[in-house]
């Protein structure tokens, strides 16, 4: 199966595409409603905002933020990254999400390891992360993908509660000058 699975920098239409599944946000019994946004209690119409086709499109347009999509056959849609440009230096991984059917196939390293190619080739020298401190599956992703934790931070969520998110880094280094 992984033969016919691709990942790729999304198109408007692959944007317009995912962001008709994550509608699937909005039920709340699916799987990947109680594991993304239940379980941090975030608001509904947080979610629906975030996410709407005119928000991922927004973001997209400056250049500054870039979306991946991780495709089976060329058209359906598996998981997403987004990354956003911080600087010239420094871009953040902004989030991987793989849809709950297809989860533990190496499509969330794949996602991650374009993102990160994409970077090295635009000259980034670090990625940064931020994952909650509660979320383990999460932080033993990005561990296990060199990933670096650089520091922990209570903060206010845009959603009113407070998180406690663990920031990790990952120095991009050009292999061929070591």
């Amino acid at each position: 199966m992984m033969e016919s699975i691709s990942v790729s920098k999304a198109t408007v239409h692959g944007i317009r595409t995912l962001s008709k599944k994550l509608e699937l946000l909005e039920d709340k019994n699916s799987q990947i409603y109680q594991e993304n946004v239940a379980k941090f209690g975030i608001p509904e119409e947080y979610v629906r905002k975030a996410f709407s086709e005119e928000a991922v499109l927004e973001a997209t347009k400056s250049g500054k933020s870039t979306i991946y999509l991780a495709l089976e056959n060329r058209c359906k849609i598996l998981g997403f990254a987004q990354t956003i440009q911080r600087d010239h230096l420094t871009t953040e991984l902004d989030r991987i999400v793989v849809f709950p059917s297809h989860t533990r196939m190496g499509i969330g390293t794949r996602l991650l390891t374009k993102a990160v190619n994409d970077e090295k080739k635009k000259g980034t020298k670090t990625i940064i992360v931020n994952a909650g401190k509660k979320e383990t599956h999460a932080r033993r992703f990005y561990e296990k993908n060199e990933f670096k934790p650089t520091k922990e931070t209570e903060m206010d969520a845009p959603w009113g509660s407070k998180i406690v998110l663990v920031t990790y880094q990952l120095q991009i280094e050009d292999k061929k000058h070591n």
